[in-house]
């Protein structure tokens, strides 16, 4: 009898799992998919036109708090967890309510779920959300770009929409993000690439995404997302650390995961941390994995008008994900406007409304900044209405695309941006040339 099985996950590396391990596989049965930290995806299946032939009616997708009921009611044998950016106590805690419940638990290792591209594959991964991956992700396709290779960005999955729309996309301007119906979260990711001329993939199946990917490009660059390790084999795996948080690089799963994979280490934000941190972080990688090379980077902040922020009452708009689940208090918004001279940060909890005030609710560390929540239609326009509320003097737009774009927004405000900038030596494109060399 197939071993029947529950996939808990948050859209991706859940499919991902299914798609490279269980789908087309008797002897396993998938039973259902539960999910967390994305708003609104439960509810839903995992069509039958992905989930293969052997689920003719698709795979039902559960909230994650049903797990307990779901094991017992439908006979689950082991439940695999399949998401990422989580504490190990967190993990361990589920393992724990699963094996009560009589099923097994598992955790997938790379031999299983890694695909082997016929390109060479440069990952950029993470010890925690918000660590600064997308920034040393551009930084390094500039390089190789600058080397004479044509280079695609594979980001990690956030399929939250139409699954079967989204098996495979490819984009190329903000016409694309528009065509898909980007949610904020994935304009995020995506822009900064496009912005600087590089074709970006993403969606639900990465066998078929990579396959297309190699037919235009010489080198794949995986940018992924959370603190999940790649989902292709790497020929050079870069991971970014974040000395906000020392510690944090032991202490979550599976960023654990990656410092012990990593083949280059960037310390990403040294000017902005307490050099204690950093020689601590420095010290806790080179005792996980003391043959990567370590390279410290900082993340300076730009606007448009520094003195348009001094001396006022300023609204802080964050990346979301970095705020909730990365746990962080704050970002480069919050740092643009101490550094700028802000008279005041103004708490937006007041002012949230719906959605926004039960991320607040479930994020309660959040503190007096806001998160750029876009997970859908919804979610978006109670971001705008919340900013639009409060009675702040300016907003300053901390994430990684311009809101305006995307909302309405009543008031002034100021964009931060952040670019990464290496310390000393080696760089990246020290280590980038060396591997690869100029393309002839």
């Amino acid at each position: 009898m197939p071993v029947k099985t529950i996939i808990m996950g948050a859209a991706g590396r859940d499919f991902h799992n299914f798609n490279t391990f269980f789908r087309g596989n008797r002897d396993y049965e998938v039973v259902a998919f539960t999910a967390t930290q994305i708003p609104d995806i439960e509810g839903r299946v995992y069509p039958k036109e992905l989930a293969g032939d052997l689920y003719p009616k698709g795979i039902p997708i559960h909230a994650e708090e049903k797990l307990g009921e779901l094991i017992h009611t439908l006979n689950v044998d082991q439940v695999v967890f399949s998401y990422s950016d989580v504490p190990h106590e967190y993990v361990m805690h589920k393992a724990s309510m699963v094996i009560a419940a009589g099923a097994d638990f598992r955790l997938m290792g790379t031999r299983h779920t890694q695909i082997k591209s016929a390109k060479p594959v440069v990952s950029v991964c993470a010890v925690r959300t918000g660590s600064g991956k997308s920034q040393t992700t551009r930084r390094i396709s500039l390089i190789l770009r600058e080397l004479g290779y044509k280079v695609a960005a594979i980001r990690h999955p956030m399929p939250y929409g139409n699954l079967i729309a989204q098996e495979v996309q490819r984009y190329e301007n903000y016409d694309d993000l528009d065509e898909y119906d980007c949610t904020i979260e994935e304009r995020e990711e995506y822009e900064p690439h496009l912005d600087n001329g590089v074709i970006v993939y993403a969606g639900v199946d990465s066998e078929k995404i990579i396959r297309k990917a190699e037919q235009e490009v010489d080198i794949i660059l995986w940018d992924g997302g959370n603190n999940d390790f790649p989902f292709y084999v790497p020929d050079l795996q870069i991971v970014v650390a974040d000395p906000h948080r020392p510690g944090h690089e032991t202490k979550y799963y599976p960023g654990e995961t990656n410092v012990h994979m990593a083949d280059v280490f960037v310390i990403n934000k040294v000017d902005t941390s307490d050099p204690e941190a950093v020689i601590r972080v420095r010290e806790s990688l080179r005792s996980l994995n003391p043959k990567a090379i370590q390279i410290e980077g900082a993340s300076p902040l730009f606007v448009d008008d520094p003195q348009a922020i001094r001396g006022k009452r300023v609204l802080v708009v964050e990346d979301g994900p970095t705020l909730t689940h990365g746990e962080m208090a704050y970002g480069a918004g919050y740092v643009a406007a101490r550094k700028f001279g802000a008279a005041e940060i103004v708490d937006p909890r007041p002012f949230a409304v719906k959605s926004i005030a039960s991320t607040f609710e479930k994020y309660p560390a959040t503190g007096p900044i806001l998160p750029a929540m876009g997970y859908g239609e919804a979610q978006t326009k109670d971001l705008e209405t919340t900013i639009n509320k409060s009675d702040a003097e300016l907003v300053i737009i901390g994430t990684p695309i311009d809101l305006t774009r995307i909302i309405k927004i009543t008031k002034p405000t100021q964009r931060v941006r952040y670019e990464l900038q290496e310390i000393g030596q080696p760089t990246l494109s020290d280590i980038l040339a060396k591997k690869f060399g100029k393309k002839k």
